[in-house]
């Protein structure tokens, strides 16, 4: 398991084995089980996800009272409430395990001394948060630019793995479809 990380890494910065036993003390492996909540609405966010294996969801209640999911992540990806954790303030979200899974995690205050000790992490969070703001960047466009119907076109073509793994209901909160709808497209489809 630490070995997807430090090949995680590696794609990033140049790292030895050395320092990797180094940074690896700085983390937590947490086992989650299926539906569990890692973060609640209301609570402040204090820690950084990176999925070993499974996969995570964010996701709030609207005001209609229906989930509305905004993220995922699986295998070597990121998840927190990045304003919530900066600013430590209440979150208005949720992160709910949709697997059982495997993750790494790590607080505020171990992260801010890992990048003190290890100065070339901090240039690899830059590259995650990089790509991070690019990916909400695209998402939002995506929102303006794609009829419905293309936006779940555009997810089954670039992201099959979360369309293979994640619940259909899941993929529909993610789009801002209801599952009818979602059922609707999928079986013009196949028609």
């Amino acid at each position: 398991m630490s070995q997807a990380f430090y090949n995680h890494l590696e794609n990033f910065i140049k790292i030895n084995e050395i320092e990797f036993a180094s940074i690896l003390p700085f983390f937590k492996i947490v086992k989650v089980r299926k539906k569990e909540n890692l973060l609640k609405e209301g609570q402040i966010c204090k820690t950084n996800f990176f999925v070993l294996n499974g996969c995570l969801r964010m996701f709030f209640i609207n005001n209609k009272g229906i989930e509305q999911t905004t993220e995922f992540a699986i295998e070597n990806w990121w998840m927190t409430d990045t304003i919530s954790y900066e600013r430590e303030t209440p979150t208005a979200f949720y992160i709910q395990a949709v697997e059982d899974s495997e993750i790494l995690v790590i607080d505020k205050h171990s992260q801010e001394k890992l990048l003190t000790e290890f100065p070339k992490i901090e240039r690899y969070f830059r590259f995650i948060y990089q790509r991070a703001y690019a990916a909400s960047q695209m998402r939002i466009k995506y929102l303006y630019d794609f009829t419905k119907e293309e936006f779940y076109d555009h997810l089954c073509e670039n992201h099959p793995e979360f369309v293979q793994r994640v619940p259909q209901y899941l993929i529909a909160s993610f789009l801002g479809f209801t599952p009818e709808y979602l059922s609707e497209i999928r079986n013009k489809r196949r028609s």
